[in-house]
């Protein structure tokens, strides 16, 4: 199961390449993918309906929180991965016909299908609660991508949009769900959940298990489009067809029906389940039905007709009992052949005649009987023509809810639910015949349509499926052995009615003369009836106004946010950086002043104002009070900034008097780097600090970061004293020697301990690099510069404007004479630089000590593990050394010091890391898990080497990627502008506040 997913994600990783040699040729290539997965699956039959009852795969992630790859196949997995899988070929060899050769993007579009075949293969065979969580989102993240397929139509982002957010919040409810559910049972494994679940004699209660079940269904019922989030799906028919045909009639809105029939043979007993699952049900599948005989466009027929058939799909697995459960499984087989049948034959028919309107379609069967057929064998199968599987699921279906109708516990309730579902059915006959109308019929008055032929290589994938749909129906026998086990598990909980076989029964094309069949041919005439009827019926429903309108709803409920949204910015987003802080800082301090005055904790015993031996902390103390008052006295910008980081080295020096070199080497590099950066970002503004805040402002400002102060270090105060058990920290030592292999405890921590922590925090960093990035450049990350051999000499930065006789004239004359005298450069692209803007001492001074400072980057990566450093301290020491590079010599020579990309090396850097903590999966090990080896070289001696030495090195390279990111951007570029656009700085005016009417009223 794990080779199948990599196999899917892998070939969708290399998709692109594939359509640029091939073309749309290349979607055969994919196709191969899910087709060799399911010959895969059929030899996985006898494993999985042995004795043991399923193959699971099991692989350790993080013990510590009970996360781990777990895999399960079982019956119902293996049926659904047949439809997954199957009908993904199938669709993939269409797609090889359907799209152009002159269609754009196909690339992109293969990846993406042939990874959301991977996902649902994945979700299908979860047996984790957040990793099917996690496949649920990706079918949700690929969905929204194949919808909006046709970037430049409005109708199909507005779609694809419509659908993320609706599934998106049905998954959130759902992942509250799924931790409820998984926090109560006190395990996340499905399987155990589902026997601890039937173990119980009267079946799970609670409130906690009954609001988890409802909030998980609340994630189904928005996949499979339910009523009231039905209104998602017809939207969806923007789409290209292949994506309608698997995503949303045989692949995802099947999620949803999946995960009722999953946790059906445990929590069908629960409070809430069968008012949910029935009454959802039975209302989606009349108004799917009602609404789907108004439309004029085939597609939307079917869409219609699929909202319907999924509210009867939940019906049915969610009824809870063996028969239904029989019925559900035959039915989900049946649905995802003929629908999709149905929708690959509606593209066949679009892309041949060039529309799918039923007013305009007429003779297409004359054009193309093949494809008549074949639609004909799919639409009867999906009204229950016999011969057909559709007639022999719904059979089973109807069987199932005539005994549930004499159920005395169903009381009433049965009979209306029975007497609604045969009324869909009817509507159901009642839309397929529709349909073969629209599609196929000559009708009077209308043009015949030209239809150009069809290829056999076009409709074979649907002659496939309807092939399959008259085996089905003929012979049932291997579908019924399939469903069996599944069917089994909802007869353990009564064995006293039967074995499980005969409380189920049993599939098959004659029951003889029974209820289920006398209101089969009651649809039959009743569905004839009404298409004979279609005209009387049109009028019928164009007097019947549309009450409630479930897609205007959302439009409104949309609508309605964004006001409130612009209302709430209008208000909040003044334009003033003092607002802004004034209610962050007031915030921060007024909540915890608040638990620290209600807590009613006692201060600490053992408080001291001055460590008694570092009498040095005095002197540091005092330096950055004089730093913080300081800057805010200043009057210039780079005054300011000078005074912040001398605050900034103050707190290294505390941190080396205190005994942490590492804190205190981190702090002090930080520090230098954003002096650079501030310095370099501050070109373009003035020089001088404008105060506007005055008077009575200034007295606010004053009492918010003099409270702010106090609260934040009488709260860490508390915090000390408030511990009652002894901290983790103090294990630390003796964890990082023995699990980390490192004496450095601090680095040791950053790179084994707690290396989830780091991942996520040079993740940042790279997000952190990519927003400046797109701040500064418009085009790319000013990576490709020219060679600065090509660049000519004394030409960059140079100074325009200044009058030759004057003083400053003769100076420049000097400046440029004394530059040029020599004819060897100490730096690479130093003589690119304006001969005032050189320095030989600088350009000395920075050879010498530039590959100095790198040399000793390394030293510090690699000697971090036991001594002060690591990854982002030997990072950011040789992103010191670029900066010197730059200072000294400009862009051009930072260009030559790194030819790589700054996005490079983050990607470079994220990988590295990232497969550090990867590899282990494939030594039998856990995620981030670190191995000491121990080894001998000639002169080194012994060696002791970690392995979370290559996460390290991984920090180290993004480190270095982010200050090369900064130096390119705020750095390399912003010399661009001065220079294109004059070295004086624009003129700047620090904002007003800004009234919230101007805002909110669109102005801004």
């Amino acid at each position: 199961m794990i080779t199948v997913l990599a196999v899917h994600f892998s070939v969708a990783v290399l998709a692109p390449l594939f359509f640029r040699k091939w073309g749309r040729n290349a979607f055969y290539a994919l196709a191969t993918v899910p087709a060799a997965s399911f010959v895969w699956l059929l030899f996985q039959h006898g494993p999985v309906y042995s004795e043991q009852g399923a193959v699971a795969e099991v692989i350790p992630w993080i013990p510590g929180l009970h996360l781990e790859f777990a895999f399960r196949m079982d019956p119902l997995a293996w049926v659904m991965s047949l439809l997954v899988l199957g009908v993904g070929a199938l669709v993939l060899l269409y797609c090889a016909r359907y799209f152009k050769r002159k269609d754009q993007d196909l690339g992109a579009f293969g990846a993406q299908l042939l990874a959301f075949a991977g996902a649902m293969f994945g979700l299908v065979v979860a047996d984790d609660l957040l990793l099917l969580f996690i496949f649920w989102e990706l079918t949700t993240i690929l969905s929204y991508l194949l919808i909006g397929f046709a970037r430049t139509r409005l109708a199909a982002r507005r779609s694809a949009l419509q659908a993320l957010m609706v599934t998106t919040a049905g998954g959130l409810a759902m992942l509250v769900g799924l931790i409820m559910l998984g926090q109560t049972a006190g395990t996340y494994r499905i399987s155990a959940i589902l026997e601890l679940a039937q173990a119980l004699a009267e079946g799970p209660s609670g409130a906690m298990v009954s609001a988890a079940v409802v909030l998980i269904l609340v994630g189904a019922i928005t996949k499979s489009a339910l009523v009231p989030f039905h209104f998602w799906l017809p939207g969806a028919m923007a789409a290209p067809t292949p994506v309608s045909a698997y995503l949303h009639a045989a692949a995802m809105v099947k999620a949803g029906i999946y995960l009722v029939a999953r946790l059906a043979p445990g929590f069908a007993e629960t409070a809430y389940w069968q008012p949910v699952v029935l009454g959802l049900g039975l209302a989606t599948m009349l108004v799917g039905g009602y609404r789907a005989l108004r439309q004029t466009d085939i597609k939307l027929i079917l869409a219609y007709g699929t909202v319907s058939q999924l509210g009867f799909l939940t019906m049915v697995v969610g009824l809870g009992t063996p028969d239904a459960a029989l019925a559900g499984l035959a039915m989900l087989l049946a649905h995802g052949l003929f629908k999709a049948t149905l929708f690959l034959v509606v593209g066949i028919i679009d892309h041949q005649s060039g529309t799918r309107d039923v007013r305009k379609l007429s003779g297409v069967f004359r054009s193309s009987r093949a494809l008549g057929i074949v639609a004909g064998i799919g639409a009867a199968s999906m009204a229950g023509v016999p011969f057909l599987a559709g007639f022999v699921a719904k059979e089973s279906v109807l069987e199932a809810f005539v005994h549930h109708a004499g159920d005395p516990d169903a009381g009433p309730w049965g009979m209306v639910v029975l007497v609604g579902l045969v009324l869909g059915s009817v509507l159901t006959f009642a839309y397929s015949a529709r349909f073969m109308w629209g599609a196929f019929a000559v009708k009077p008055g209308v043009e015949p349509t030209k239809f150009k032929a069809v290829r056999p290589s076009f409709i074979a994938a649907p002659a496939i499926l309807s092939i399959l749909t008259i085996a089905y129906g003929l012979w049932p026998v291997p579908v019924d052995a399939w469903i069996q086990p599944y069917a089994a598990l909802f007869a353990s909980a009564a064995p006293d009615a039967g074995t499980p076989g005969e409380q189920a029964g049993h599939l098959a094309l004659w029951h003889g003369l029974t209820p289920a069949l006398g209101l089969t041919a009651l649809t039959f005439v009743l569905g004839a009836a009404m298409y004979f009827g279609r005209n009387a019926v049109a009028r019928a429903q164009a007097l019947v106004p549309d009450w409630v309108d479930a897609d205007r709803a959302y439009q409104l409920t949309i609508g309605a946010l964004d006001d409130i949204a612009v209302w709430i910015t209008g208000r909040t987003q003044r334009g003033s950086l003092y607002f802004y802080l004034a209610v962050i800082l007031t915030v921060a301090f007024v909540l915890p002043l608040t638990a620290i005055l209600f807590a009613g904790k006692p201060l600490p015993d053992n408080i001291y104002l001055v460590d008694p031996g570092s009498p040095l902390q005095i002197v540091a103390g005092i330096g950055i009070v004089i730093g913080a008052l300081a800057a805010v006295k200043a009057n210039k910008r780079f005054l300011a900034v000078l005074m912040v980081s001398v605050t900034g080295y103050g707190i290294a020096l505390m941190f080396a008097l205190q005994g942490a070199p590492d804190l205190a080497l981190t702090q002090m590099l930080v520090e230098t780097i954003i002096l650079v950066a501030f310095v370099l970002g501050m070109r373009r503004l003035p020089p001088e600090l404008r105060d506007r805040t005055g008077g009575k402002y200034r007295v606010v400002r004053v009492i918010i970061g003099a409270a702010f102060g106090a609260t934040m270090v009488f709260a860490a105060i508390y915090a000390m004293g408030a511990r009652v058990a002894q901290p983790i920290s103090l294990q630390f030592p003796q964890l990082a020697y023995e699990g980390g292999g490192g004496l450095n405890i601090v680095n040791v921590t950053l790179v084994d301990i707690r290396a989830w922590d780091t991942f996520g925090e040079i993740t940042v960093l790279a997000l952190a690099a990519t927003g400046v990035a797109s701040l500064i450049f418009v085009r790319g990350r000013g990576d490709r510069l020219r060679a600065s051999a090509s660049v000519a000499e004394g030409t960059v930065g140079r100074f325009h404007g200044v009058d030759p006789g004057s003083r400053d004239g003769a100076a420049l004359a000097i400046s440029r004479k004394f530059a040029t005298a020599t004819r060897d450069a100490w730096l690479v692209a130093g003589r690119t630089l304006a001969p005032e803007r050189r320095s030989i001492i600088f350009e000395v001074v920075t050879r010498l000590v530039f590959h100095s400072l790198v040399i000793f980057s390394l030293y510090l990566l690699f000697a971090g593990h036991n001594l002060p450093g690591g990854g982002f301290a030997g990072g950011l020491t040789a992103g010191l050394a670029l900066t010197i590079r730059y200072l000294a010599g400009g862009r051009f020579e930072l260009s030559e010091a790194t030819p790589v990309s700054a996005g490079g090396l983050l990607g470079i850097g994220l990988a590295t890391a990232a497969g550090s903590g990867v590899a282990p999966l494939f030594l039998g090990g856990q995620v981030f898990q670190s191995a000491i080896i121990q080894f001998w070289l000639p002169v080194f001696g012994d060696i002791k080497f970690v392995t979370s030495t290559i996460f390290d090195i991984g920090v180290y390279i993004v480190v270095v990627g982010l200050v090369l990111d900064v130096l390119r951007s705020l750095g390399a570029e912003v010399d661009v502008h001065i220079e294109e656009r004059g070295s004086e700085p624009a003129e700047y005016e620090e904002p007003e506040d800004m009234p919230a009417e101007t805002i909110s009223g669109g102005k801004a």
